[in-house]
């Protein structure tokens, strides 16, 4: 029930939370104050026959002292949930800066709904946990000592039944807490498998219609909901079976103090008004306690969401080992080396990149060829610092890249990837991702020298039309001349290719030829190539196999030589 990560997330807050502290010893004491006033009121109306007049300054204490402790337990309530939002908005933070570290790599390795999952409902999960289980936690812990302070002076007897029968209910919590956290464990697991596959059939739905197998994805996802009601019933179980252990053991030791108190009250061994006294305090006892119980589930589904969130806060990231040094600062031209670079993945079944060296000279176009499974888009994310050579080096301008701040370096890239992401924005702003202090005459001028300003004035609404999901669908071609644009705005001297001209028509292929003609000028160029009809104009091609260079050199050149090259050629031609 109390997990220690949770708890560490508390000291940046350590205000708010030492003032829910004393908000709930105030309620203690205030809870005593009440049953005394309110029995002096009673003994003095009922027993001592007093008039109104008499009795009236103890019946303004008493409603005076009502009126402090629902001011204290709105207060509560209120300071409870804004501790609870500040955690939240760290932790959301925190899972966000530490997924940007983690990189694509590892986010292409999961499955998105899981991890929109975790980074929404999870962290909504620990709103209840600091709203509503943690301050109770510490009131269950406050109160009743208050109020066995006032207890003690009175009757030993009620004292040793507080005393006895109290400890019983942590006790039953922590046993049925060991189920409890394995039944929220298997909710939360059945929840993100659920939120991953139902995102999956979203993406791929037109697939699914055309092959026919939309019918049964829609069985699939009612046999987990079914799946994730049954885990959820188990855990309302957990629940309601923990509220009702905690309401059968309040009530019969508030039954077993009535019991003792009218006894004594019987036989004259204790007046009136004490009696009256304990009576009102041990609900006020017992209180805290159920409802300690009655958010015990609200502790379990924070700390199942609690695991999966720091599992991936554990996760070691990558740290920029140039953050302190001299920044790397904005160059005119690039030129880039690989020397003896290694590279290999967790888990795969050879080296991606195996003692790769070559070089591009500034102003020079380069074209990586190569099989799939060459190693070329590895080469790709290793200059946009994706992720770090095993062995060897990159050097850049003669300085290790690993040497240069990352923020530095991807400054002075432009990367158009084959398939361009466009954010739920305008087009203008979509374009301002190449830099986001841009006028709108250069946003326009960058989309005129990519060619796509004539079809975006044909937009409903030009520049300021909202394109990318849920926006104003455009096609692959007006995609990429986006891209090619925001590369055109950020004016970086070093560009890498991604294939821009895939999958493309003929005349958007032509359109795009040209503006990548344009953006190519005085700057370093890597293409990586998958359609041989992009790299006749490199000025150096380099041939990758199984992660090595095998041949490197102009196209006429390497054709002569008749090796990996001419036969890629070839079979793209479809000659034998």
């Amino acid at each position: 029930m109390i997990d220690k990560r949770l708890i560490e997330q508390l000291k940046q807050h350590r205000e708010e939370f030492f003032l829910l502290v004393g908000l709930g010893l105030g309620g203690g004491i205030l809870a005593v104050l009440q049953a005394n006033y309110l029995t002096k009121v009673i003994t003095g109306v009922f027993l001592d026959k007093l008039d109104l007049p008499e009795v009236w300054q103890w019946m303004g204490a008493l409603f005076g002292v009502m009126i402090v402790r629902s001011l204290f337990t709105w207060l509560i309530e209120v300071k409870a949930h804004r501790l609870a939002s500040y955690v939240k908005i760290n932790v959301r933070q925190r899972i966000l800066s530490s997924l940007l570290a983690l990189g694509p790599l590892y986010i292409r390795g999961q499955q998105t709904g899981e991890l929109v999952n975790v980074l929404v409902e999870g962290v909504e999960n620990l709103e209840p946990y600091f709203a509503k289980f943690l301050p109770q936690l510490f009131t269950a812990v406050i109160v009743p000592l208050v109020v066995l302070t006032s207890v003690v002076p009175l009757d030993g007897t009620t004292t040793l039944i507080l005393l006895f029968t109290a400890p019983l209910i942590p006790i039953f919590m922590i046993l049925i807490g060991r189920s409890a956290e394995q039944v929220n464990k298997r909710q939360w697991e059945t929840l993100s498998r659920l939120s991953a596959h139902f995102l999956d059939v979203l993406q791929g739905l037109t697939v699914l219609k055309v092959f026919g197998r939309s019918i049964e994805q829609i069985q699939v996802i009612d046999r987990m909901s079914n799946q994730f009601r049954d885990k959820t019933l188990n855990v309302l179980k957990v629940a309601f079976l923990s509220a009702l252990v905690l309401e059968l053991v309040a009530t019969i030791s508030t039954a077993l103090v009535a019991v003792t108190i009218g006894l004594k009250l019987l036989y004259f061994k204790m007046d009136f008004s004490q009696a009256f006294f304990l009576l009102l305090l041990a609900p006020e006892f017992y209180l805290p306690l159920r409802q300690l119980g009655a958010h015990f589930h609200a502790g379990m589904a924070g700390t199942a969401a609690a695991d999966r969130i720091f599992a991936i806060l554990s996760l070691p990231q990558r740290q920029d080992k140039a953050r302190h040094k001299n920044p790397f600062p904005q160059q005119e031209q690039v030129e880039i080396a690989f020397e003896n670079v290694h590279y290999a993945y967790q888990g795969g079944e050879r080296p991606a990149l195996r003692g790769l060296t070559f070089e591009m000279k500034p102003g020079e176009t380069v074209a990586l060829v190569g099989a799939s499974g060459s190693g070329k888009s590895t080469v790709a994310s290793l200059l946009l610092a994706f992720m770090q050579p095993d062995k060897g080096n990159i050097f850049v301008n003669g300085i290790s890249l690993s040497d240069i701040r990352v923020d530095d370096w991807l400054a002075q890239v432009a990367f158009v990837p084959q398939e361009p992401h466009l954010f739920y924005r305008s087009v203008a702003d979509n374009i301002r991702l190449g830099r986001e202090d841009a006028t709108m005459e250069e946003v326009i001028r960058a989309a005129k020298n990519a060619g796509a300003h004539e079809f975006i004035l044909s937009l409903p609404e030009g520049y300021e039309t909202l394109v990318g999901e849920g926006g104003h669908g455009l096609s692959g071609g007006q995609g990429k001349r986006l891209a090619i644009a925001r590369a055109f705005l950020q004016d970086a001297p070093f560009l890498l290719l991604d294939e821009a001209t895939a999958g493309l028509d003929p005349q958007n292929e032509a359109v795009i030829e040209e503006a990548l003609a344009r953006l190519m000028k005085r700057r370093t160029v890597l293409i990586i190539a998958h359609r041989l009809t992009t790299v006749y104009q490199a000025d150096w091609i380099v041939v990758l196999n199984e992660g090595q260079d095998v041949e490197s050199g102009r196209h006429d050149t390497l054709m002569k030589d008749r090796g990996l090259y001419s036969q890629l050629v070839m079979a793209f031609r479809g000659e034998k």
